[in-house]
């Protein structure tokens, strides 16, 4: 299997990973939000032992107790999320997938801090709080 790729928008921090997600899904909490400036974002899991960074390290930044957000310190683009809560895993960001076309997202978690004025009509299951 080859393995799936991502980076930031100027490119010193790239990763790749091998093998399928632990899960997939769109994000609506408040602290997402202002970590990207958008209205939700999506995420993906994997596990730590099928990951590597493949260009420079990514800075981080503790935005709570136990919860990493990792970013480019040149450009600022935000990479992944890292928590104590999922000490095995760390969370990437779908965007920044070499081909984020190909991804296909399962579910939304903290649908009810959603933005009132954003309007989704999938099917996707939609959880109130945080899943697992």
């Amino acid at each position: 299997m080859d393995p799936k790729r991502g980076r930031c928008l100027c490119g010193e921090i790239s990763f790749e990973y091998e093998g399928p997600e632990n899960w997939r899904g769109h994000c609506h909490c408040e602290s997402c939000r202002r970590n990207t400036s958008s209205p939700f974002t999506t995420f993906f899991g994997v596990p730590k032992t099928a990951y590597r960074y493949t260009g420079k390290a990514p800075a981080v930044y503790e935005s709570s107790p136990g919860v990493r957000r990792l970013f480019c310190a040149n450009c600022g683009a935000p990479v992944a999320y890292e928590s104590d809560r999922w000490p095995e895993e760390t969370h990437f960001y779908a965007a920044s997938l070499e081909k984020p076309e190909d991804f296909v997202p399962d579910f939304h978690v903290h649908w009810a801090e959603r933005l009132p004025w954003v309007r989704l009509n999938d099917d996707l299951p939609k959880h109130e709080n945080s899943q697992g």
